[in-house]
């Protein structure tokens, strides 16, 4: 079975408490320790240390990113988390720079991953409706998908050398929520995916 390092990235804010957030990781760990996964969970608005995060990251098997949407991306603590953790990581444990090397400069940028066979899970949070994505017609998104919005951080993983495994969303979770289907489907999504 595989060790599976959790990361619930919300950051408090007293509009958005991470309630939904942490039940999600709470029923990650749940149903992956129930199928005999090993699972490790870090959330960001705690403290952290470089190395020992890096480790975490050598540990797992697969990553899984649960986090809300913040303008369009991860909350800042997740970002900071990012920067001193990932960036660290390029000495080697994650990366070894960024792929290229000095006889050829201009080729193989982004293929200095370290993390080969590891996978990772995208988990969202978003208090956009599911209608506002994959239409053209909508305003915003012009047609875009999830993971099309989520392109960076994919490529964040990729640059590691990791692959991902199918983005789960959870819509409207502001002014719409419904839980108790969220949960159904996110159970239904982890059982198909592992």
């Amino acid at each position: 079975m595989s060790h599976v390092l959790l990361i619930n990235a919300h950051h408090y804010y007293p509009f958005a408490e991470g309630k939904l957030n942490q039940a999600l990781v709470d029923l990650a760990d749940e149903v992956l320790t129930a199928k005999g996964h090993t699972t490790q969970i870090m959330h960001t608005d705690n403290e952290w240390n470089v190395e020992e995060e890096l480790e975490k990251h050598q540990w797992a098997d697969i990553v899984l990113l649960q986090t809300p949407v913040n303008w369009m991306m991860v909350p800042w603590t997740f970002k900071k988390y990012m920067d001193e953790v990932y960036t660290a990581g390029m000495r080697g444990a994650l990366c070894n720079g960024d792929g290229r090397h000095g006889d050829s400069p201009k080729e193989h940028y982004g293929e200095g991953g370290t993390l080969t066979g590891k996978k990772y899970m995208l988990s969202l949070t978003f208090n956009a409706p599911e209608e506002s994505f994959n239409d053209p017609k909508e305003y915003l998104f012009q047609g875009k998908s999830v993971d099309d919005l989520w392109f960076p951080m994919h490529m964040n993983f990729r640059f590691f050398g990791m692959e991902p495994l199918p983005t789960f969303a959870c819509y409207d979770v502001m002014k719409n929520a419904d839980p108790e289907k969220d949960f159904a489907r996110y159970k239904a999504h982890l059982d198909a995916t592992f």
